[in-house]
């Protein structure tokens, strides 16, 4: 396949977004952006090859584009006509430059669609490429990376056009089956049929700065609906708020970002990376539960809810920046929401690639507001259901940390599903084939924690609180009025200390004097401590033992676990979850 043609360089270039006359060597160097207002002028394939992968790293595949003109189509000019010309002014065979590359190291099977060629519209040439490209990366057992550039399907082919949407999906339906890590990057425009599949069905969607993607173009849409469309409508910025796409990326950012993306998912479970032992302590060997960490009276329960509500305590991003290293935020729940009180992604622990998913508080008024007070909505908890599924499709473990008041219990969440949504996590938790450890780090608060809180691991910060309902709530309910929180929060048996006993938790993970928010660093490095040396003893256990011994623990949850002091009714000790027997000789102290 032929994959460049010659270029006149021009002296210079007017931009499309501000029109300032720029010289065409800065620009060229600045990556066809526009240095003046960071436009991203459209790229050819053979220069989108060249910016993302390693130098002399691309190998196109043997397969040379099928001719085809399988309705005989003739408008002005006969199809053929307007093939060859295609062909004749791009240099390439068809709309889309398909082959294996490496980007940042890591073997890649790649395909990047070209705009130029008519409009990159998806016909069945382009459909069989990157069917061949996706079974390519199959067989060599790759990631998949495809670069969407396309004005939708292609009318010349009819109704066997609309059909590669199904052919590429299904291949990359395959790639999934597999746990190979499939990502598209969204370039400007991608709208119709390559929207409506390839381009969204994938694992992970990057948006290059500016890019607009769509099903229907604005056009269409204002003919259609006679309306006036918001401002920023289907730009990369519109679809990352509205959870279209996980993030947007600047050009010159994405291939680092791609690169860290791909090594992540390298470093999973299935592509065979032997483990790596924590730096810092021992593991357990595979499968072994550690003995429940049970603390000695602590602090008054109430002064402990104050203390886990402080705005200066450490929120899951502080932690992401402190505990874990190379994180990246995923957006989304591909449903037309991205909930701000959940964040997620890829990132890396004592350099072991992890998913992490937490809720998030805030610092600040604005903060706190911003985030919804770490409430998550439905599409909070579906963001969170993706990314887990994400996860154990690449062989990842899952690391969720929990702080919050309870799910959202607006209106609006409940239109959305609050409870369902919330249910579904709860299910899927329950049978995911990959290591969980939950950490109870502020607040756990109701359903809206243990969303994210089935898990092989229930690991809680020393001052944190996980309850039922929140003090002032049960006291509103059961007291007279809410003064009667600092009882209620008592009665509750909502400390790390309590629940220790209980069995509910597995581990207190001691924190800096007199809290967390006093040293935010020393915090972070014994959750992370804690969390490394959790999470080693379950990397090497089969997906199916993983998925009983879970489901084990939460059906011994019930009469036999009713009173702190102990199993009830004569229940003997060893039907508490692991790790709980041995704690069973320091519960009396905790008696009502």
């Amino acid at each position: 396949m032929t994959t460049t043609a010659p270029r006149d360089e021009q002296l210079w270039s007017r931009c499309g977004g501000c029109s300032s006359l720029l010289y065409r060597k800065r620009l060229r160097r600045n990556l066809d952006v526009c240095p003046e207002c960071g436009s991203h002028a459209r790229l050819e394939a053979p220069d989108r090859v060249a910016q993302l992968t390693d130098p002399d790293s691309f190998r196109p595949l043997p397969d040379r584009a099928p001719r085809v003109d399988p309705i005989g189509f003739v408008d002005t000019l006969p199809y053929p006509h307007r093939l060859s010309a295609a062909r004749a002014g791009t240099g390439l065979d068809e709309a889309v430059l398909c082959g294996t590359a490496r980007i940042g190291g890591h073997p890649v099977a790649l395909a990047v669609m070209d705009f130029r060629f008519l409009g990159g519209s998806l016909g069945c040439a382009v459909g069989e490429l990157i069917t061949r490209t996706a079974e390519r990366a199959l067989a060599d057992e790759l990631p998949l990376v495809l670069v969407t550039a396309s004005g939708g399907a292609r009318m010349q082919e009819g109704a066997l056009s609309l059909m590669q949407m199904a052919t590429v999906s299904q291949a990359i339906a395959g790639l999934r089956e597999a746990g190979l890590l499939t990502v598209s990057v969204v370039t400007d425009p991608t709208y119709g049929g390559v929207a409506a599949s390839f381009a969204t069905n994938t694992d992970l969607v990057l948006a290059e700065s500016g890019a607009r993607m769509g099903f229907a173009g604005p056009r269409v849409i204002r003919q259609v609906t006679g309306g006036t469309l918001p401002e920023g409508f289907q730009t990369a910025e519109f679809l990352l708020r509205h959870g279209q796409v996980d993030m947007v990326v600047p050009r010159h950012a994405l291939r680092g970002r791609l690169s860290a993306l791909l090594a992540a998912a390298r470093g999973g479970r299935r592509a065979g990376v032997p483990r790596q032992e924590p730096a810092r302590r021992s593991p357990r060997p595979a499968g072994v539960a550690a003995p429940a960490t049970v603390p000695g009276p602590g602090r008054d329960a109430w002064e402990t809810v104050r203390v886990a509500r402080h705005p200066g305590r450490p929120s899951t991003l502080d932690y992401l920046e402190t505990a874990f290293d190379g994180f990246v935020e995923l957006h989304g729940d591909r449903l037309g929401a991205d909930c701000p009180a959940v964040v997620g992604g890829l990132a890396r622990l004592d350099g072991r690639p992890v998913m992490v998913i937490g809720h998030q508080k805030g610092h600040t008024t604005a903060e706190l507001v911003a985030r919804n007070f770490g409430m998550a909505s439905p599409a909070g908890h579906r963001k969170a259901l993706r990314l887990m599924r994400l996860a154990a499709r690449l062989g990842l473990p899952v690391v969720t940390l929990v702080d919050t008041p309870g799910a959202d219990p607006g209106v609006g969440a409940e239109q959305q599903g609050q409870a369902a949504a919330i249910a579904e996590n709860i299910l899927a938790l329950s049978v995911l084939p990959t290591p969980v450890v939950a950490v109870v780090t502020g607040e756990g608060g109701s359903g809206g924690a243990l969303a994210l809180a089935v898990a092989d691991r229930v690991l809680m910060l020393e001052h944190a609180v996980y309850s039922v309902i929140s003090p002032e709530g049960c006291a509103a309910i059961l007291w007279p009025d809410s003064s009667a929180a600092p009882q209620a929060a008592r009665a509750l048996r909502l400390t790390a200390g309590d629940l220790c006993r209980l069995g509910v938790v597995d581990e207190v993970v001691p924190e800096p004097a007199p809290a967390a928010h006093a040293d935010p660093v020393a915090a972070a490095d014994l959750l992370r401590r804690a969390v490394t040396a959790n999470l080693a003893g379950l990397l090497d256990v089969p997906p199916a033992t993983l998925v009983r011994r879970r489901r084990q623990r939460f059906r011994r949850y019930g009469a036999a676990r009713s009173t702190v002091g102990g199993p009830a009714d004569g229940a003997e000790s060893d039907r508490a979850p692991d790790g709980v027997a041995a704690a069973a000789q320091t519960r009396t102290e905790m008696r009502p």
